[in-house]
């Protein structure tokens, strides 16, 4: 275990002498808004293998590993440990290789669980084991330490297999086109509040007026802030049916809010806040309220243009090896049949790069009626025209 700045110095310094680590982080995440961090795992060889104690260490010189460009960074499900490191270290990541996402390009799911990386590329299988045990507490258990090292163990021989199966496949120029989305940092920013009011979820919030959503967006805004301030859980702060019932029955008093399951001193504890973006709502002019969705004319069309566009490209993917997951969502099939067969290719990510080589020009080529689906000898399906 890795827990002085001496240490921590020299094997950023052998590392950054590397041509690829492997890395990873183990946290507790249940009682603060942001992750605990416990552990990172570094690891330069199958048998050099590292744990930095990062509730002992100031991690900022591993930031200098991270943005060093000459170094692959090599992660399973990178997003989250990057989000993590970047917080941590302060530094943006470059020149990243995420396994998982690599996978979905080499005839593997791109949502593969790092213990089925490892069996499927080099049959070598691992317990599940401490996955969810206290990572503050010290010392660590030998089951932890175990656990921690092969999680990094393994990981750069998994890498050489994915980009020999890549490279097999004439695929490897689009791997790493994939990875090179790592290297933004606005990927690793925090979200701003304004923008999560779409993520809670309560009961009749489809139904709600413009004064209700602009209301609910601030109650989210305020509970964000928050729950930032404190480092608490959102819930911890207030439930998700607190805000949506607030917004819900816009009160002047707190008297006039009874939320069952909900004890009487907590919304008095919040009460000014509450009442304070309900008056923020209101005050909004109805210009700045955010609208219902207003539902499509021609929403049947545009369902069965999408359900087309998702059976085509599911079938395409599956013949030729591809997780569908990573060429397009629904959500992007969805934007692209609103656009049509004049779509802009800036406004799709699925008409950029290898993803327009791979299926989007065929799926314009659906949608301007030039292109078809149509059975292989084998019975795949595949496009034509």
């Amino acid at each position: 275990m890795i827990t002085t700045q001496q240490e921590l110095a020299a094997l950023v310094a052998r590392a950054r002498a590397a041509e690829a680590v492997a890395l990873d982080t183990e946290f507790v995440w249940e009682r603060t808004y942001y992750p605990r961090l416990g552990v990172v795992q570094l690891a330069l060889a199958e048998d050099d293998v590292h744990l930095l104690d990062a509730a002992a260490l100031d991690l900022t010189p591993l930031g200098a590993l991270l943005a060093d460009a000459a170094v692959v960074k090599v992660l399973h499900d990178a997003g989250q440990d990057l989000t993590i490191l970047r917080r941590a270290t302060g530094a943006s990541p470059k020149n990243v290789f995420d396994t998982q996402r690599a996978a979905g390009f080499v005839g593997l799911s791109a949502t593969l669980s790092l213990q089925d990386l490892f069996v499927e590329t080099l049959g070598v299988s691992l317990p599940k084991g401490a996955t969810r045990s206290n990572w503050l507490k010290r010392p660590l258990s030998a089951e932890q330490t175990a656990y921690a090292e092969d999680d990094v163990r393994y990981m750069l021989p998994a890498r050489r297999v994915l980009l020999e199966r890549a490279e097999a496949l004439g695929r490897r120029a689009w791997v790493e086109e994939e990875m090179r989305r790592y290297d933004a940092p606005a990927r690793y920013e925090e979200a701003e509040p304004e923008d999560l009011a779409d993520r809670v979820k309560g009961r009749g919030i489809g139904g709600f007026s413009p004064l209700q959503r602009a209301v609910l967006r601030e109650l989210v805004v305020w509970r964000e802030r928050e729950a930032r301030r404190r480092d608490l859980p959102r819930r911890r702060v207030l439930d998700d049916e607190v805000l949506v019932e607030t917004a819900r029955l816009l009160p002047e008093r707190i008297e006039a809010l009874s939320i069952r399951g909900t004890p009487e001193k907590v919304l008095r504890r919040h009460a000014e806040d509450l009442l304070g973006a309900v008056r923020r709502g209101r005050a909004l002019p109805p210009e700045a309220r955010p609208q219902r969705p207003e539902r499509p004319e021609d929403e049947d069309r545009l369902l069965a243009v999408t359900a087309l566009l998702q059976a085509a490209l599911a079938g395409h993917c599956t013949r030729e090896a591809v997780d569908p997951g990573l060429v397009a969502t629904k959500a992007d099939l969805r934007a692209l049949a609103e656009s049509g067969p004049d779509a802009d290719p800036a406004a799709h990510e699925v008409l950029r790069g290898w993803r327009r080589t791979f299926a989007g020009d065929a799926l314009l080529g659906l949608l301007r009626g030039t292109a078809a689906v149509t059975l292989d000898a084998d019975g795949w399906p595949r496009f034509a025209g």
